[in-house]
């Protein structure tokens, strides 16, 4: 059976996408550091371009460059410090406070469930020891895998020491030379294909660009909503809290939910009652109802196409099938993969196949 000359190109790309896509799983540990900087290029080349543009050439863009590389890498570290307190206070409490959570969940609960036939009886030392333990256990089987690690070679902390020093230089050579590389994947691009994929391209970075955007007013604005209203409320930890649930937002509903048990443990280990539950419901299941039926709406639009279940969707399948590398390009493939499928949509309905 003879293949016509389209049937022949069309084969042709499909072999290249999948040994494309065979060369991207097989080389994940390798690429990641790589991905992870061409990730952040893309988001942090316009910052670079906009401080270029205001510096009207007398700021060369290797100086640019390393002011928005350097004020990023200072919002990671501050970041990091604003969240690991929650855990660094809370594990101690935890462990101390358990019995005390578990007599009052008893007094609490007992009774109404004794109407309906229920007996409830938690026993708050039990539940200490065995949590303790769990930990415990836990810490000890991490510190023994992670000696391990060192003791064949050190690789595990090679990859991570190598990882932090890689992923800057990468993502200071990347914003430095953005332009070219990408000139330079655009001159692979048969001539004959390079209108439909500027035009292509060009709808898939709007597309993604105007998600990312609407995402990060999204995150700020519940930042600064969970940190103001828990601290109005008396929490010791708003402001880690605040800060941690509204940047997880990027993950949709996972990470309200992260934020939401961490609240939750944190209000009943300081204020050891139902004061704390009640107000943690309430400034969560506020901000939810914020983020569902404004922010989200009027800051990222339907008009961009990317549900949150299809961006869930997308972080788990990625992340089935290339591991963290997949997480890290779930959302620029699922931008391309959108525009590609819109495209698809509208010749099939122009078909005469649709049609008839």
């Amino acid at each position: 059976m003879s293949l016509t000359p389209t049937q022949k190109r069309t084969l042709t790309w499909c072999l290249i996408a999948a040994l494309a896509m065979l060369a991207l799983w097989l080389l994940a540990p390798v690429l990641t550091p790589f991905v992870v900087a061409s990730v952040l290029a893309y988001v942090l080349t316009p910052v670079v371009d906009r401080l270029d543009h205001l510096g009207r050439g007398r700021m060369p863009r290797v100086l640019a460059v390393l002011i928005v590389e350097t004020l990023f890498i200072l919002i990671l570290v501050s970041i990091v410090l604003l969240v690991v307190p929650i855990f660094a206070k809370e594990l101690p409490l935890l462990r101390e406070q358990l019995p005390l959570l578990a007599d009052r969940v008893n007094s609490a609960l007992s009774p109404w469930l004794a109407q309906f036939g229920i007996k409830l009886s938690l026993d708050g030392k039990s539940i200490q020891a065995f949590v303790v333990k769990y930990l415990n256990a836990n810490a000890e089987e991490t510190f023994g895998s992670v000696m391990a690690s060192l003791k064949l070679g050190g690789s595990v902390a090679l990859a991570i020491i190598g990882n932090a020093v890689l992923i800057p230089v990468a993502l200071f050579l990347l914003l430095n030379d953005w332009e070219r590389f990408v000139a330079r994947v655009v001159a692979l691009v048969p001539p004959r294909m390079r209108a439909a994929y500027d035009n292509f391209m060009a709808e898939a970075d709007d597309v993604l660009g105007q998600y990312l955007r609407g995402q990060l007013l999204v995150m700020g604005a519940l930042t600064v909503y969970f940190s103001v209203a828990l601290a109005l409320f008396g929490f010791d930890l708003a402001v880690p809290l605040g800060v941690f649930t509204g940047l997880a937002f990027f993950i949709p509903y996972l990470g309200f939910g992260l934020g939401l048990i961490l609240a939750l443990l944190a209000g009943m280990l300081q204020f050891g009652g139902l004061y704390g539950v009640l107000v943690v419901a309430g400034v969560y299941g506020v901000g939810q109802l914020i983020e569902s039926f404004y922010l989200t709406p009027r800051l990222v639009g339907e008009r961009i196409g990317l549900h949150p279940l299809a961006v869930i969707f997308a972080l788990m399948a990625f992340g089935q099938v290339f591991g963290f590398v997949g997480l890290l390009i779930a959302l620029p493939a699922s931008a391309v993969l959108l525009v590609a499928i819109r495209r698809v949509r509208a010749s099939y309905l122009a078909s005469k196949l649709y049609q008839g």
